[in-house]
């Protein structure tokens, strides 16, 4: 119980964002790495990257994390529940913890200190030093890159077995590079850095088939911000695509609110 004590504030709801990738204990076959095309275009990189995007309703499952700070490591299983564009449901064993998001808020509470938060998404950019919202998040979660590649324009170059994908026009204050495999064009890696604040979000991505769909099967998360160096590596297991799903979700009565970072 004393991870929940010591951690359950910061790095589960952090976990609870970004760490919904999808993979499953079913029949499954490792995606083959392709070879680059040195000769596309960069518009057409970002066609296939969308086209190939992960589709599904609902999934439910299982999600073994192990989560580093420092000298600290823990490790936790969660169930999880989505429904896409619409929700994120996460319960920790015993239900001691819960979280439930949707694309207006992000609210969790737990047990062992009879606290909760519900509020905005303004805790999670806080926390990695990059506005994030529902919309960004979801893209995590499928191996989509978080943001929209359709929205401005990308330069392109290949890099040993990677697409490479730089805005033509990098912003101000964020630094940002997107890096996709070539057989399905899925990320293979997202980093953002905010140099000026010391500020990093770094995502890696390994990807397999479930029958007829390409999705992550494991992604490991590195995240420095002012409190320094948290790395979260996600193994997921039982994910069904598709079923039926409740979300049950009521913060308990006399619980403390907790204030926002």
């Amino acid at each position: 119980m004393k991870w929940y004590r010591s951690h359950i504030r910061v790095p589960v709801l952090l976990i609870a964002l970004l760490g919904i990738v999808l993979t499953s204990c079913k029949t499954k076959k490792a995606v083959l790495e392709g070879a680059v095309d040195t000769s596309i275009s960069t518009k057409k990189i970002i066609q296939n990257h969308y086209s190939n995007s992960l589709d599904f309703e609902t999934l439910s499952g299982k999600v073994k994390i192990d989560y580093e700070e420092g000298s600290t490591n823990q490790g936790i299983t969660v169930s999880l529940r989505i429904k896409k564009d619409e929700a994120i449901w996460v319960s920790a064993p015993l239900g001691m913890f819960k979280a439930y998001i949707t694309p207006e808020r992000v609210s969790f509470y737990n047990k062992l200190e009879g606290e909760y938060f519900d509020g905005d998404f303004a805790y999670l950019s806080d926390l990695l030093g990059y506005e994030m919202d529902y919309g960004k998040v979801q893209n995590v979660l499928i191996g989509n890159t978080v943001l929209d590649l359709r929205n401005e324009k990308y330069v392109s170059l290949t890099e040993g077995d990677s697409y490479i994908l730089r805005p033509k026009v990098q912003k101000e204050l964020f630094k940002i590079l997107f890096s996709l495999e070539p057989q399905h064009f899925r990320t293979k890696l997202q980093q953002i850095s905010q140099p000026e604040k010391d500020r990093f979000l770094k995502l890696d991505y390994a990807y397999q088939n479930i029958d007829t769909r390409v999705a992550p099967s494991r992604v490991t998360i590195e995240a420095v911000n002012e409190d320094g160096l948290r790395t979260i590596d996600l193994d997921f297991r039982n994910i069904e695509f598709d079923r039926r799903l409740n979300f049950p979700y009521r913060i308990p009565k006399g619980f403390k609110e907790l204030a926002a970072k």
